[in-house]
């Protein structure tokens, strides 16, 4: 564990003289803490530093998932407490990096044309059959609101 934190503390160092935050002197992205060097600097300041962003990302991604089934932005929640992690875990890290990589692939399959008129073609014919069962389901009982139906 001591070495794994010395080289955190190492490759955090070469980040806070890169070019830009997160990012080492060759452009690449570079893992690790992103805590204060003066918390870095003590082992347990640094640990309950990591418990502390642990504690706080756990409970913006509980959130989130309660907000899934609930209206409300759960992914854009969960996403948020994953962001929080990843100021201090390498793992959290990995895992945005991965989705971010994902969604860009994603939107760009989204903005070919070819896709795109695949995708308008299938809306359009399931908005035709939503509309068709609509019409035969008014046609066949009527246009009656809900609270007015007798039993």
């Amino acid at each position: 564990m001591n070495a794994e934190s010395d080289e955190r503390r190492d490759v955090a160092g070469s980040a806070a003289s890169g070019p830009a935050a997160g990012e080492g002197a060759s452009g690449e992205p570079v893992f690790g803490s992103r805590a204060p060097h003066f918390i870095q600097r003590s082992r347990a300041l640094h640990l309950s530093w990591q418990v502390g962003v642990f504690l706080v990302g756990l409970a913006v991604v509980v959130i989130g998932i309660i907000m899934l089934p609930l209206p409300g932005p759960g992914w854009l929640v969960i996403f948020a407490g994953m962001a929080i992690w990843a100021t201090e875990f390498v793992w959290a890290q990995l895992v945005l990096r991965w989705t971010k990589r994902k969604v860009t692939e994603a939107a760009q399959r989204a903005l070919d044309p070819r896709v795109r008129k695949r995708n308008i073609i299938l809306t359009t014919i399931a908005v035709v059959i939503c509309a068709a069962a609509m019409a035969v389901y008014v046609w066949k009982f009527g246009f009656v609101m809900p609270w007015k139906i007798k039993e």
